[in-house]
């Protein structure tokens, strides 16, 4: 995976640095998941796509490096006004994986 076509994909200006570190931790943090759920040792060429995917929905909804990530709320109660809330990173764990599951089984292999 490439930061600059990630940033391209993101919409972010080529000549823009500042957020170089964040896309590198997410490109590390895809490739990281995809190598540990599917037991290789380095992408297929045909997760790459895939991988690119999952590094946006990493970076739009985790967004590191940004004090200011929004929260959703987790739960109402109307019965004395109870609100609580969640970060956008909690609402992907384990749902990021989901979501791409069906096309890593594909390249998965089993381990002894």
């Amino acid at each position: 995976m490439e930061a600059g076509k990630l940033k391209g994909l993101l919409g972010i200006a080529e000549g823009d640095t500042s957020r170089d570190l964040s896309l590198e931790f997410v490109i590390d943090d895809v490739t990281e998941t995809i190598l540990n759920y599917c037991n290789l040792e380095e992408l297929p060429t045909g997760l790459t796509n895939t991988a690119y995917r999952m590094a946006i929905d990493l970076y739009r909804y985790d967004r590191p490096g940004d004090p200011g990530a929004p929260v959703t709320v987790a739960s109402i109660s109307e019965g004395d006004i109870s609100t609580s809330f969640t970060s956008a990173a909690d609402a992907l764990n384990g749902g990021m994986l989901k979501d791409y599951q069906g096309q890593l089984n594909r390249y998965r292999k089993l381990r002894w």
